[in-house]
C-alpha cells in the first residue's frame, strides 16, 4: 500500500497548485484586457479613441498596456491646477518611461476660472462646482471628435463602481474599462511583472490620489478611495456621470 503524503508535503503541493492557479488566472486576465484594448484601439475605433488618465496610484498599468499596443494613442490628463507636485512629476517620468507620444495636458478655461474661481478656493465652498470647472467641462471639450475613451476604473474601488462593466455608453460615446474586474492583488502582481514604478504618494499611505486639497492618506482597513473628499458623501468627481455640464 502506498504511503499517504506527509502533511508538510501536502501543504507544499497545495501551495504550489494555488500559486500555479494564480499565475494562470493572471495570464488570462492580462490576455483578456490586452485583447479588449487591441480590439478598440486597432479595429473598432482606430484614430477615434483616447485614454483618460489621472496618472494616479494604479494608472501605470492601463497606460503600460496601451503603450504596448500603440504608444501614439492620445492620453488625456486633466491638469486641474490643484494636483500634488508628485503627481505632475510622475506624469512626466511615466510618460517618458512608457514611450507615450501624445499625452495632452488639458487645463480649465482661464476665462471661466477668473469668473467662477478667482481665488482658487472654490473647492472650499463646493467640491462639485470645482470639479465641474476643472475636470468635467474640460474633459467634455477634450473628448470632442473621439468616439470612445478608455479608463482605468475597477469594481474593487467600491461605491458607484461595484457594478462597472467592461464597455459602457455615455452620451453617445463608448467608455472602455479593461481592468473593471481586476482585484487590487492582481494589479499589484502585474505591476511587479511589468516592473512599473509606483506613484510617489502610494509609498506614503495614499491608496488613491486626486487633487491635493481634497485627498488625504488612507488608514489600514479603509476603502481604497476613502481619502477622496473625506468627510463628505462625494465619491466621484463627475466625469463618469451623464449628462455633462
Amino acid at each position: 500500500m502506498l504511503d499517504s503524503p506527509a502533511p508538510a508535503e501536502l501543504s507544499a503541493t497545495t501551495q504550489s497548485s494555488r500559486a500555479r492557479a494564480v499565475d494562470i488566472g493572471g495570464r488570462q486576465r492580462r490576455q483578456a484586457a490586452l485583447a479588449l484594448l487591441r480590439c478598440v484601439l486597432t479595429e473598432e475605433f482606430p484614430g477615434h479613441i483616447a485614454v483618460v488618465s489621472s496618472f494616479g496610484v494604479e494608472s501605470a498599468l492601463i497606460l503600460s498596456m496601451v503603450a504596448e499596443i500603440d504608444p501614439a494613442t492620445p492620453v488625456i490628463f486633466l491638469e486641474t491646477g490643484k494636483h500634488f507636485s508628485e503627481t505632475l512629476a510622475y506624469r512626466e517620468s511615466l510618460a517618458r518611461r512608457l514611450g507615450l507620444r501624445d499625452v495632452r495636458d488639458i487645463a480649465p478655461d482661464a476665462v471661466e476660472l477668473a469668473a467662477n474661481d478667482p481665488g482658487g478656493d472654490l473647492w472650499q465652498q463646493s467640491t462639485d462646482a470645482c470639479c465641474g470647472i476643472r475636470k468635467v467641462i474640460p474633459l467634455s471639450r477634450a473628448l470632442s471628435g473621439f468616439d470612445a475613451w478608455i479608463t482605468g476604473r475597477k469594481r474593487h474601488h467600491g461605491a458607484e463602481r461595484v457594478n462597472l462593466g467592461l464597455v459602457e455608453t455615455t452620451e453617445g460615446r463608448f467608455k472602455i474599462n479593461p481592468l473593471a474586474d481586476w482585484s487590487a492583488e492582481e494589479i499589484a502582481t502585474e505591476f511587479r511583472a511589468r516592473g512599473l514604478p509606483f506613484h510617489p504618494l502610494a509609498l506614503q499611505g495614499y491608496s488613491s490620489v486626486g487633487c491635493a486639497p481634497c485627498t488625504r492618506r488612507t488608514d489600514d482597513g479603509e476603502d481604497v478611495r476613502a481619502g477622496r473628499w473625506a468627510g463628505t458623501e462625494k465619491t466621484e468627481c463627475g466625469i463618469h456621470r451623464a449628462p455633462w455640464f
